[in-house]
């Protein structure tokens, strides 16, 4: 291989968490206190995330700092979001 191709990889000093990582965190552990099981979790917001990031319109006031991840997850928190029931026969 040919060393002048190689480029060298320089690893940034990790900057500080800011208040907006902390808030996804505390969204998450209020959803999870919603919606109990991490992988129906996951899958619900999966899911709204998806809707959102193809034009569906958010169901909360929302502020432009807010992500689609932050939006569903409020989404859930504020009950807008919920599982339905499987009807039983």
């Amino acid at each position: 291989m040919d060393e002048s191709n190689i480029i060298p990889f320089e690893q940034s000093k990790s900057k500080p968490l800011s208040s907006s990582n902390s808030m996804k965190s505390n969204l998450v552990v209020k959803a999870a206190e919603i919606i109990e099981d991490p992988q129906i979790l996951v899958n619900v917001l999966s899911k709204r995330v998806a809707q959102l990031n193809q034009g569906r319109s958010p169901l909360i006031d929302t502020v432009p700092s807010m992500g689609a991840a932050d939006i569903a997850l409020t989404e859930i928190i504020e009950g807008k979001v919920v599982l339905s029931k499987p009807k039983e026969d």
